[in-house]
């Protein structure tokens, strides 16, 4: 199994959001803890904590980039700046937008928008090809 099938499994069958879902397909490579890793992205999910901004597979691979960056203090910050333009640039090429909104058409800031996104299985049917994407995506610009 690839690492971009795995998070896109972690995201169906283990229910983790979409930022766990890409950060925790890394852990052993970046050896990081599972349950440290699980902690730090549990409030991404929905678009940053359901607001239906940045998408959580979005804040995950940032997560990885930034964590796969050894050099340190300006020269580690500035290839992380590159390393997330080529990856949004790459992501925007894909699905147009990096926002959860409107990648899956609901606005999940609402109940109304919550609800019709589970009525439809948006988590289950967009977000875990989102998220395969995502780490694709990693995989290539690493």
């Amino acid at each position: 199994m690839t690492r971009s099938e795995e998070a896109r499994m972690n995201m169906v069958e283990s229910k983790m959001n979409c930022a766990q879902s890409v950060l925790t397909a890394f852990c052993e490579e970046l050896e990081l803890d599972k349950a440290t890793a699980l902690k730090l992205s549990r409030g991404f999910g929905g678009g940053m904590g359901r607001t239906g901004k940045t998408c959580g597979a979005v804040t995950g691979a940032f997560m990885v980039i930034g964590l796969s960056e050894s050099k340190t203090a300006r020269e580690g910050v500035e290839a992380v700046y590159a390393w997330i333009q080529e990856f949004t640039r790459r992501f925007n090429g894909r699905y147009g937008s990096t926002e959860c909104t409107e990648l899956i058409g609901c606005d999940l800031s609402n109940a109304e928008g919550l609800s019709r996104a589970r009525g439809e299985g948006v988590f289950t049917k967009i977000c875990p090809d989102i998220v395969k994407s995502a780490v694709e995506i990693l995989e290539q610009i690493r």
